[in-house]
């Protein structure tokens, strides 16, 4: 087992973990589940990605294919039609970190030389030559647990042992990139909530999030808006916000230390609340 990771090694600057960070996303798809078609446009892309920046986060996630269940493949030229003028565009204005959502080599490659500044890989950079790719670009990585492929991924999945399947997956994964010269501090693992996971496997994961604290990496939460939490409050997808709230800062509190959210001003005011509540109790104490 490594030692808990206090910081994620990026190529501009290293990432200090000690508190957790605000991931916001901004889709560039015509078809993701909240808010597809909304950020098409390259000027309204970086204008909804400095405005998550202003609200807080330090962290901004550029996708260029919907991962929803049932989506449907994107060419490797669409998604880099889509991603690659944003983030070209937005480099210029933001010192915040730049995350790629992708799993296509090519993209990945590509958007290295334009700045990026992580690659957030859904499919844990199981793609032919993505593991290659980021190898060689040296850029951190986020490899995420996924049971099938979007478009199947939420026909009756079953698990025996859901932590130990997702423990045992990641640790596999984050191998095989060290074996191929991307160093531990440069790895970040995300459970994949929602991805091949029922309501029921949903909340477990929640509840013991905290023990795949034991494979050394930093963790990443992705909830916002997703389904389990409809199944929770019964709203729709753009009333999920207090529940993404919620959710997100109970994985904070699970140790996860960068939450992957639509929605960054609400989430930010809750976890300064927390932070002040514990940096209370560290006074006191």
């Amino acid at each position: 087992m490594l030692t808990e990771a206090k910081e994620l090694q990026g190529i501009r600057c290293n990432l200090q973990l000690k508190r957790p960070h605000i991931m916001g996303i901004v889709n560039l798809t015509p078809d993701s589940f909240s808010d597809g078609g909304c950020f098409q446009e390259t000027d309204k892309a970086v204008a909804q990605a400095l405005k998550l920046e202003q609200e807080g986060a330090t962290l901004l996630d550029l996708g260029g294919e919907s991962t929803r269940p049932g989506a449907a493949p994107v060419s490797t030229q669409e998604e880099m039609d889509r991603v690659l003028p944003v983030l070209e565009a937005l480099r210029r204005q933001t010192s915040a970190w730049i995350s790629i959502d992708t799993s296509t080599p090519q993209l990945m490659t590509e958007a290295a030389k334009l700045g990026a500044d992580l690659i957030n890989d859904v499919r844990a950079l199981q793609r032919p030559g993505a593991v290659e790719a980021v190898a060689a670009a040296g850029l951190p990585v986020c490899l995420m647990h996924m049971q099938g492929e979007p478009g199947s991924m939420q026909k009756q999945p079953v698990y025996t042992d859901l932590l130990g399947s997702i423990s045992s997956f990641l640790q596999d994964r984050a191998r095989v990139c060290r074996e191929a010269g991307i160093e531990a501090e440069k790895i970040l693992l995300d459970p994949g909530f929602g991805f091949g996971k029922t309501l029921k496997h949903n909340l477990l994961l929640l509840k013991q999030l905290d023990q795949l604290l034991d494979l050394g990496y930093p963790l990443l939460a992705g909830m916002s808006r997703k389904r389990m939490l409809g199944e929770i409050t019964g709203r729709e997808v753009d009333q999920r916000e207090a529940a993404s709230i919620a959710a997100h800062l109970l994985a904070a509190q699970k140790g996860a230390r960068i939450l992957r959210v639509h929605d960054v001003a609400g989430l930010k005011d809750a976890l300064d609340v927390w932070q002040a509540s514990l940096n209370e109790e560290q006074e006191a104490g």
